[in-house]
Order: C-alpha cells, then sequence, then structure tokens
C-alpha cells in the first residue's frame, strides 16, 4: 500500500502564559495518495495544529511525519496550503493573484505559467484573469485560491476550514466544485472541518480527534452507493444519516 503521508507517535506541547499545554499526543495516521481525509474533532482541540505541522509550518515536540518517506523538515514543495480565508490581494488581478506562489518560490517558468493559465481555462475563471477579486463572488474567489494552490503542483493539499467563510448555500455549491477539482486533478486532501456533514460528504476516511490533547478516537471509512460521487449526492445518500449520527455521537456535543 502507497502511502504520501505517513504520521508516527505525534505529539505537541508548546508554552502559554498558563503554562505548558500538551496540544496533540501519540497520534497515529497514514494517507494513501489520491486520498481525501477529513478531520473533526471537538473545537479547539488541536486540528489545525496538526495541519500546521505537516505543512512543516511546526516542528512537532514528539513523533515524526514522513512526505514521500522522507521525513518532513520545514515547508515542502509537496504540500500545498489552503486557509480559511481566500487571501486574495486586493490590489493583484485574479492572474497575479494565482501566479503569486510561482514568484515567491521563483519557479516562474513559460511552462508553469502555462500550467496556471490552463488551470484558469479549465475551471471558468479565465474571462476573469484580469478582474480584481472583490469583482468575484465568493465562490469564485475561493475556486480561484484553489488553482493559486494547485498552480505550484503539489501532491497534497491541506484545506484548514476552507469553506466556512462562505454563506450555507454557497458552501454547498463551492465544495462540490472544489471536491471535482481535486479528484479531477487526482490529488490528495486532508481537511480539517467543524461541520460533520462537510466531512462525511467529501471524504474517503473521517478521522474523529478527542478533545485536548488531540489523539485518534475512531476512524470512519466513508462509502457510498453513488454512481457519480459528489458531496451534494452524498448528503441525500441513506447511509448519509447513519454516518452522520455515529460521529455526532463520538464527538459528544450538548447544544
Amino acid at each position: 500500500m502507497e502511502y504520501i503521508v505517513e504520521i508516527n507517535g505525534l505529539g505537541m506541547k508548546y508554552q502559554s502564559l498558563n503554562g505548558e499545554i500538551n496540544a496533540i499526543e501519540n497520534i497515529d495516521l497514514s494517507v494513501k495518495k489520491g486520498e481525501f481525509i477529513s478531520i473533526v474533532g471537538p473545537s479547539g482541540c488541536g486540528k489545525s495544529t496538526l495541519l500546521s505541522i505537516i505543512c512543516g509550518l511546526l516542528t512537532p515536540t514528539s513523533g515524526h511525519v514522513l512526505i514521500n518517506g522522507k521525513s518532513l523538515r520545514g515547508p515542502s514543495s509537496d504540500v500545498g496550503y489552503m486557509p480559511q480565508k481566500d487571501h486574495l490581494f486586493d490590489w493583484r488581478t485574479i492572474l497575479q493573484n494565482v501566479l503569486l506562489g510561482l514568484e515567491i518560490r521563483k519557479i516562474m517558468t513559460d511552462e508553469n505559467k502555462q500550467y496556471a493559465l490552463n488551470l484558469l481555462k479549465t475551471y471558468g475563471l479565465y474571462e476573469f484573469k484580469d478582474k480584481y477579486p472583490y469583482q468575484l463572488s465568493g465562490g469564485m474567489r475561493q475556486r480561484a485560491a484553489l488553482i493559486r494552490t494547485l498552480a505550484t503542483k503539489p501532491e497534497i493539499l491541506l484545506l484548514d476550514e476552507a469553506f466556512s467563510a462562505l454563506d450555507y448555500q454557497t458552501r454547498l455549491a463551492v465544495t462540490d466544485d472544489i471536491y471535482k477539482i481535486i479528484k479531477k486533478e487526482n490529488k490528495t486532501a486532508i481537511l480539517v472541518t467543524h461541520d460533520i456533514s462537510e466531512s462525511i460528504s467529501m471524504a474517503d476516511r473521517v478521522i474523529v480527534l478527542t478533545s485536548r490533547p488531540a489523539r485518534v478516537k475512531n476512524i470512519h471509512e466513508i462509502k457510498f452507493d453513488c454512481e457519480n460521487r459528489s458531496p451534494l449526492s452524498c448528503r441525500e445518500a441513506p447511509e448519509f444519516r447513519y454516518y452522520f449520527n455515529a460521529i455526532w455521537k463520538e464527538l459528544d456535543i450538548h447544544v
């Protein structure tokens, strides 16, 4: 079995004004190439901290992360990160925003620029390439942010609450859109979300974490009997309610 991400015995402690905080403890997790993983857990349990470690922004206090079999030591070109907000610069056109990662990494070759332009064409934003972010809808901005991430050709996409800034109706449409792009580009994706429905509808597996310090509480294999799977079609599948109720109980959510 080919694993593109391997997390072994991962732990993270950090200092705060109130003393040492144990954020993550003894997490083991492997992700197959092309797999879509969702991570859910109680608020403040360390989900975003886990993503920051996987993308090389934080160094764990114990354990290690392997990307393509190599120990992760700092940010990797194999990993692309998509945060909660699109972070498009208002003074740059959509094309200039999409090319930003290539500029930062100093890989602005003709081939890479053409690849970015082809992504814009494929996913319906080419005619807006000379527009500015404020001229686009929230869904189109999020699509542009994903294309900016894809332009640097990462193998792994980390999505940190990437749709939570959108209104509910737009969010449903955008998750469908983004899911199809990720699958078409054959990327491996790890999504952190507070939304149980979102986690189930997009993922091949849902990882449920405990309260802080975060440990893996359970892993759900998500399978739907859908001919052409999409997040929207999954929400209507009879299996959806079973997965939702099981994860809801594990998170022990009280209203």
